[in-house]
Order: C-alpha cells, then structure tokens, then sequence
C-alpha cells in the first residue's frame, strides 16, 4: 500500500473553505446592525455546520484516490524476510 497524498492535493480544498469561512464572517457582521445579533451568530454556526461534512467528504475522498495498491511477489518477499533474517542472525553473532 503506497499513499501519494502531498499537501498541493488539498490546498485548493483548504483555501476554498476558507472563503466560506469569511463570508460566513462577513454575513455576520452585516446581520450585527440589525436588531437581532443572534442571527449573526446562527448564520455563522449554520454556514459552518453546514460546510464541515463536504469538507470531510472532499479531504476523504482525495485520500481515497490517493492509495495504492501493488502487487508485490510472495518469493521476492520470503527472500527478503530471510536476508534480514540472517543479517540479524549475523549482527547478535557480532555483538556477543
């Protein structure tokens, strides 16, 4: 399994729910001159709310498509496996 996920993949992401965030800020400030301020505030706590489970969605499925899978050779494997085998074999040898 090999996972190719860099930070350039989900930096439009970020950067776009970043402008949700400040026009969801600046919604509320200009609900905060009516008479209400508790608009304001639940304007912002909707827009968030409302935003965070696309961006989960979009951050998961990105990764999703980042992971692969290989086949990888059960002899060439096993070989490997006894050559650390007997590296380690050889280096308690050594050390004792």
């Amino acid at each position: 399994m090999n996972c190719t996920l860099t930070f350039g993949d989900i930096y439009s992401q970020i950067i776009v729910w970043l402008i949700v965030l400040f026009v969801s800020l600046a919604a509320a400030l200009g609900l905060m001159g009516a008479r209400r301020p508790i608009y304001a505030l639940a304007t912002v706590g909707l827009i968030l709310v409302l935003s965070l489970p696309f961006l989960l969605f979009a951050f998961v499925t990105t990764l999703l498509n980042h992971i692969e899978f290989s086949a990888v050779d059960a002899l060439a494997e096993a070989a490997t496996d006894q050559d650390v085998a007997a590296s380690e074999g050889q280096m308690s040898r050594q050390s004792a």
